[in-house]
C-alpha cells in the first residue's frame, strides 16, 4: 500500500481575541482553541455536558451537530448558529466568534479616562410629583393632571407622548399618585416626559464608546454625576471584519448583513448593559438618557443608517449632524421611553468619538497648541493651533490589536505587551504574569524599537541575517521572542519580517498624517505645546518605543499627556451637561476635515513615513496644497 502524505493543516482564526492557528481537519474547536493559547470556559472538562463552551462560525464549516449539542442548545440558539467547542470539529478554513461569556479570562480594555472640569446640568432632570387622586369631583384626565403638576413644579409646556400616556394611567395608581418625573429638556426649552420613576427613585444614564474593536459603557447618577460602574468588552463585529471597511463589504454583500452587524451590536451593548447593573445594583428601567459615540461608520452601524456611501468615494456620511432618537427604536433595552443621543460625526471617517475625545481632553476651548492622536484600527488625529482645529483620519490597520501579526493577539492574558534587550536576548513582561503565548500590539511596538536599537532590524525593516536570534523560515526571516520551553503554549513565539511591516505601514501612516496637519496649520513639531495620546492602545503604548520607531513626534516627553479612554468620557459628559452638546455641535463644525486619499501630498509623506530612521520627515513649516 503507498504511503499518503502528512495531512494539510487548515487556518482557525477565533475572534474577537484575535489569534489564528494552524490545525488538521477534524480537530475539535476547543482543542483549536487551546493550541492557540486561548482557554475556553468547559466545566466538564470537554465532554460535552455543561454547554458552557459555546462559538459560533462566522466563515467556514463545522461538523454536523451532535446528540450532545441538540440536548444542551434551545432551537433557537442552533438556530442562530451556536456550537459547542467541545463537539464541534474543524472541517476547513475557519472563522469562529466566541462570546465573552465563553472565554475563561477577560481581555483587558481601557475604559478609564482622565476628566475635564464642566457644569453639570443633564438634559434629563427628575422632577418630583405628589398628585391628588381623581375622584367625582375632580374628573380631570391622567395626562391633564400631571402636566398641571408639572407647570407647578416649573416644567410648563412638558410633552406627554401617545407612548408616555400609555404608561402613566396605570403607574401613577400603582405609586398613589406619587413619583418622580423623569422630563428631558430640549435646548429651545420645551420639555417631554420620559418616564415616572417611583418617588425618590435614582434616575441613571448610559453613556457607550462604542469603537471599532472594543466597547466601553458605563453607568452614571445623572443627579450626582458619579459614574457607578463601567464595562468593557470586545465588539462581536469583529468577527465579520477587522476593520470597517471590511464591514462595509461586508454589509453590502447580501440581504440581511447589514442588519446583521446591527443586531450583533445592539446585542453586545444589552448584555453589558445587565452587566453595568448588577454592578450597580441597579435595574434597566432606572436608566433614562443614553448616549453613544463612535466613528462614523460604527454611528451608522449602531443607528441602523447605510453604510454603502462610506465605502464609496467621496466617502460621505448618511447624517453627520447629531441624533436625538428613542432608545427603544434602536433596539437598547433600557427605560421604555428613555432617549439616545448621538454627537455629531464630522466626516466621513472622523465620527462622533473623536469629537467626544476632543471635549474630554480639552482641545474644544484650549488657546495652546495641541496635537491629539486616538489610536486604534483606525487613528483620528487633531492639531489645535490659534483657535482653529484641523483633523485627518488614517487607516492604521489592526496591527496595533495584534491581528496580522505572526504571533498576535489583543491583549488577554500572556499576551507580551512589554519587550526589553538585555544580556543578548529579548525578556518579556505578560499581561496577568502568565506565560507567554503570543504578543499584543504594545508589545510589538517594543520589540521593533529594541530590535532597530540592537541592530537586529535595519532602517529599512529589514531582519539581520547574522544575528543569532533571527532564523531564516520558509516563510521568511523570524526573530526569537521566547524559546518554546517558556511558552505557555510550548511554541517558540516570534516576530517576522512580515510583522516590521506591518508596523511600518502602521506607523507611517499615522505619521504622515500628523506631518500633514502640521504642514496645513503652517508650524513644526517644535511649536507643540503637548500631544494627547488616547484610546485602549495609546493608553499601554511605551512612549519611548513609539517616538523611536517614528509614530509619534520627537518632542519633550514632558509634552506628553497619555489620557486613557478619553472617547468614552467625552460621552459621559454628553450625558451629563447640556452645555457640552451645544459645544460638540459647534465643535463638529469647526474643524477642517482634511481628506488624506485626496490629498496630493499625502503618498509622498507616506512613503518617506515608513522608514525607521531617526528624525521626522523634512519639516519646512510650509502649508501643503491640496
Amino acid at each position: 500500500m503507498a504511503e499518503t502524505g502528512p495531512t494539510a493543516l487548515v487556518a482557525v482564526e477565533l475572534q474577537p481575541v484575535g489569534r489564528r492557528v494552524q490545525v488538521a481537519p477534524g480537530t475539535r474547536v476547543l482543542e483549536a482553541a487551546q493550541a492557540s493559547g486561548i482557554e475556553l470556559v468547559s466545566v466538564c472538562g470537554g465532554e460535552g455536558t455543561c454547554g458552557t463552551c459555546r462559538v459560533r462560525a462566522v466563515d467556514g464549516v463545522l461538523s454536523a451537530e451532535t446528540a450532545e449539542e441538540e440536548s444542551l442548545l434551545s432551537d433557537t440558539e442552533r438556530g442562530d448558529g451556536w456550537r459547542l467547542a467541545c463537539q464541534a470539529q474543524v472541517c476547513g478554513a475557519l472563522r469562529l466568534e466566541i462570546p465573552p461569556e465563553s472565554l475563561s479570562t477577560p481581555q483587558r480594555l481601557q475604559i478609564e479616562g482622565q476628566a475635564v472640569d464642566f457644569t453639570l446640568d443633564p438634559p434629563v432632570t427628575a422632577v418630583d410629583l405628589v398628585l391628588e387622586p381623581p375622584s367625582l369631583h375632580d374628573l380631570r384626565a391622567d395626562t391633564t393632571r400631571l402636566k398641571e403638576a408639572l407647570d407647578q413644579a416649573g416644567m410648563g409646556g412638558t410633552a406627554i407622548g401617545l407612548r408616555r400616556a400609555r404608561a402613566c394611567s396605570n403607574r401613577l395608581r400603582a405609586q398613589r399618585w406619587r413619583g418622580r418625573a423623569a422630563v428631558y429638556r430640549h435646548p429651545d426649552g420645551t420639555g417631554a416626559l420620559v418616564s415616572i420613576q417611583p418617588a425618590g427613585g435614582v434616575l441613571l444614564g448610559l453613556a457607550v464608546d462604542a469603537g471599532t474593536t472594543k466597547l466601553a459603557a458605563y453607568l452614571v447618577d445623572l443627579a450626582s454625576g458619579a459614574t457607578l460602574a463601567r464595562v468593557g468588552a470586545m465588539n462581536p463585529q469583529t468577527a465579520y471584519g477587522e476593520d470597517v471597511v471590511t464591514r462595509i463589504t461586508y454589509a453590502n454583500t447580501a440581504d440581511g448583513a447589514a442588519r446583521l452587524l446591527h443586531e450583533r451590536l445592539i446585542e453586545e451593548l444589552n448584555r453589558m448593559v445587565g452587566e453595568l447593573c448588577e454592578q450597580a445594583g441597579a435595574h434597566r428601567g432606572q436608566i433614562v438618557d443614553a448616549v453613544v459615540v463612535g466613528n462614523t461608520a460604527m454611528h451608522h452601524f449602531v443607528t441602523g443608517l447605510p453604510v454603502r456611501q462610506l465605502g464609496e468615494a467621496p466617502y460621505v456620511a448618511s447624517v453627520s449632524d447629531s441624533l436625538l432618537a428613542s432608545a427603544e427604536e434602536i433596539g437598547l433595552k433600557l427605560d421604555s421611553g428613555a432617549m439616545l443621543y448621538l454627537p455629531p460625526n464630522i466626516a466621513g471617517y472622523v465620527g462622533s468619538d473623536h469629537v467626544a475625545m476632543l471635549l474630554a481632553s480639552g482641545l474644544a476651548d484650549t488657546t495652546q497648541t495641541v496635537l491629539a492622536l486616538d489610536i486604534g484600527t483606525n487613528t483620528e488625529i487633531s492639531l489645535a493651533h490659534k483657535g482653529a482645529i484641523w483633523a485627518c483620519s488614517t487607516a492604521s490597520g489592526p496591527a496595533f490589536e495584534g491581528a496580522h501579526i505572526h504571533d498576535g493577539m489583543r491583549a488577554a492574558p500572556g499576551a507580551i505587551e512589554h519587550v526589553r534587550f538585555l544580556k543578548g536576548a529579548f525578556q518579556v513582561q505578560t499581561i496577568g504574569g502568565a506565560a507567554p503565548v503570543g504578543i499584543c500590539g504594545s508589545g510589538i511596538l517594543d520589540a521593533v524599537a529594541q530590535g532597530l536599537e540592537e541592530g537586529i532590524i535595519d532602517e529599512r525593516g529589514s531582519l539581520a541575517k547574522g544575528h543569532p536570534l533571527v532564523s531564516r523560515t520558509e516563510s521568511g526571516p523570524t526573530c526569537l521572542l521566547v524559546p518554546a520551553g517558556r511558552a505557555g503554549h510550548g511554541r517558540d513565539v516570534v516576530f517576522t519580517r512580515s510583522d516590521v511591516n506591518e508596523i511600518q505601514l502602521a506607523k507611517g501612516a499615522i505619521r504622515a498624517g500628523t506631518e500633514l496637519l502640521l504642514k496645513e496649520a503652517g508650524i513644526g513639531a517644535a511649536s507643540l505645546d503637548s500631544v494627547v495620546v488616547a484610546g485602549a492602545f495609546g493608553t499601554y503604548l511605551d512612549l519611548e518605543s513609539a517616538i523611536r520607531v517614528g509614530l509619534l513626534v520627537d518632542v519633550g516627553r514632558e509634552r506628553y499627556r497619555q489620557v486613557g479612554n478619553a472617547a468614552g468620557r467625552g460621552a459621559e459628559q454628553l450625558l451629563l451637561s447640556r452645555e457640552r452638546r451645544m459645544l460638540a455641535d459647534h465643535l463638529a463644525k469647526r474643524v477642517r476635515y482634511i481628506e488624506l486619499t485626496v490629498h496630493r501630498s499625502f503618498t509622498e509623506m507616506f512613503a518617506q513615513s515608513l522608514g525607521f530612521g531617526r528624525g521626522s520627515p523634512p519639516d519646512t513649516g510650509a502649508p501643503l496644497a491640496d
